[in-house]
């Protein structure tokens, strides 16, 4: 047998490469502009930078080492000076179009981290194929500022896919969206109107509070925060607050909520502090052109009829009182069932004997001219 030449031998161990063709290699050495790769074939490859990624920032020899086992894509079998171009974003790049383009078929949801916040949404690399989530699909609620999701792994579905037109749109909110809905189904065949439960302040309103239960939001409203009056709920709660809170009903996906528990009703024992004939002591809370509303407890507003203010002629109430000023009266009237209190500061005032018998107008007469006393 004839012995091969030292060219021949080579001839047979070196392998055939074409343009398109993917090979694997040995990373030899890494330059801050490139990486030089033994791939087998007479001459080494070549990965430029550019070639290797799309991100300017990163530093080659932090990413890649002498060593290392590398895929790369032949670009140019002879780049004219017998180099062989290799790229591996392409290779990255086709490998994520398959890999995103199966997981829009299938709904599989992908986990990767944002390496872009944009004006208009984030962008997302799912080996090395860009993602991008429009600022309408990040959330299932309106965010203004989506900086603080830079460099956070992120859930999201593939719900448009077309590389031709280099179109690929991950949703975020979908996923929110199902979370949310499974968390409601499960809150509300647990929760039943009377329960007592402990939920988180979410929004703050003029009107009332939206308190998360852990699935679904309940209102609270501002006249069902406290058995007192509550003038600003903004003054009574802040957002993130952990309160308990009564449900109050039930209606389909709306959940009316209280404070006012039952067995703190200032009513229960309002007839025996509150009893005709007692001298009670209150603030101010409000008034008319008829009468003062004087607050004798959290929740138990009581009627100071103008007629009821003096002996001396009062024209109007804010001539002698105002609101917030602490005063002392005798309960003339208490109406248990309709929530109504008549009080009389005249009746404290020292009889005085030239004083006609008219002057004093009956407890019936002021309480007949009272408004309705809001609970």
């Amino acid at each position: 047998m004839s012995e091969q030449s030292f060219e021949e031998m080579l001839g047979d161990s070196v392998i055939t490469i074409r343009n398109g063709d993917i090979v694997k290699g040995i990373v030899l050495e890494v330059k801050d502009e490139e990486i030089i790769l033994n791939i087998g074939y007479k001459s080494d490859g070549i990965i430029t930078k550019s070639e290797y990624t799309n991100d300017s920032s990163v530093v080659l020899s932090e990413v890649v080492h002498p060593g290392d086992e590398m895929e790369a894509k032949v670009l140019k079998v002879n780049d004219g000076e017998g180099q062989v171009i290799l790229t591996y974003k392409r290779l990255a790049a086709e490998r994520g179009n398959q890999r995103l383009e199966a997981a829009y078929e299938s709904g599989e949801v992908l986990r990767a981290p944002v390496t872009q916040v944009l004006d208009g949404g984030l962008c997302v690399n799912v080996e090395e194929t860009r993602v991008f989530i429009p600022a309408s699909l990040v959330s299932d609620t309106y965010e203004k500022d989506l900086s603080k999701y830079a460099g956070q792994e992120i859930e999201f579905v593939i719900t448009e896919f077309n590389p031709r037109r280099r179109r690929i749109i991950g949703n975020r909110k979908q996923l929110l969206l199902a979370e949310k809905a499974e968390k409601q189904k499960a809150l509300m065949e647990r929760i039943h109107a009377g329960d007592v439960v402990e939920g988180i302040v979410k929004n703050v309103t003029d009107f009332g509070a939206f308190i998360d239960l852990g699935g679904a939001d309940g209102l609270l409203h501002i006249s069902e925060m406290s058995w007192g009056r509550v003038e600003n709920p903004r003054k009574v709660f802040s957002v993130g607050d952990e309160v308990r809170v009564l449900i109050k009903e039930i209606n389909g996906e709306k959940i009316a909520l209280s404070r006012k528990f039952p067995d703190e009703n200032p009513w229960t024992n309002a007839s025996e502090k509150f009893a005709v004939g007692n001298i009670v002591t209150g603030r101010v809370a409000r008034m008319t052109d008829f009468g003062a509303f004087v607050e004798l407890a959290p929740g138990v507003d009581a009627l100071l009829h103008v007629s009821q203010i003096s002996r001396e002629h009062v024209a109007k109430p804010s001539d002698v009182l105002s609101v917030g000023q602490e005063i002392e009266a005798k309960v003339v009237d208490f109406n248990g069932q309709d929530r109504k209190i008549s009080l009389s500061m005249k009746a404290l005032e020292a009889a005085h004997p030239a004083a006609p018998a008219e002057e004093e107008a009956p407890a019936e007469e002021a309480a007949a001219e009272e408004a309705p006393v809001e609970e």
